[in-house]
């Protein structure tokens, strides 16, 4: 009798746990930051205000961009800074853009996002640096 029962309620909770997973999975597969298709996005790192632009926008996978940091405030930071592009959760490769300082106080650099033959289209722009705590922006690119 109890493993009857047990049987009968094991469907149902295969369904939930599918249920569950699947709206996992997709929270995971939403960017936070996919306002960068148009205009830029501002994240708090500690002290600091840092925003990371991409242009051209949309932001879209096999073409030449430009990315583009502000942190506020800037004193201390170093005259180059790198961004590491990646796939939450899949290995794409190292894929890291140097951003040099401009007159303006700006950190500009151009680099690529290629197109995973996966078919996902989340990325991670992840500002390696000690200073802003390594803030991440994580995007759906277009196609």
């Amino acid at each position: 009798m109890v493993l009857r029962r047990s049987l009968m309620l094991a469907p149902i909770a295969l369904f939930a746990a599918m249920t569950l997973n699947s709206a996992a999975l997709k929270a995971e597969q939403i960017g936070d930051s996919n306002i960068l298709h148009t205009a830029p996005c501002t994240k708090q790192a500690g002290e600091r205000q840092v925003t990371l632009d991409i242009n051209p926008k949309p932001v879209r996978h096999m073409q030449e961009l430009t990315f583009r940091v502000n942190a506020e405030p800037a004193k201390g930071l170093p005259a180059t800074l790198v961004i590491d592009l990646s796939m939450p959760g899949m290995m794409m490769g190292k894929n890291q853009v140097t951003l040099k300082r401009q007159a303006d106080g700006a950190w500009v650099g151009k680099g690529l996002i290629v197109k995973c033959m996966s078919g996902r289209k989340l990325w991670q722009a992840t500002i390696l640096s000690p200073e802003l705590g390594n803030p991440a922006f994580t995007f759906n690119v277009r196609d």
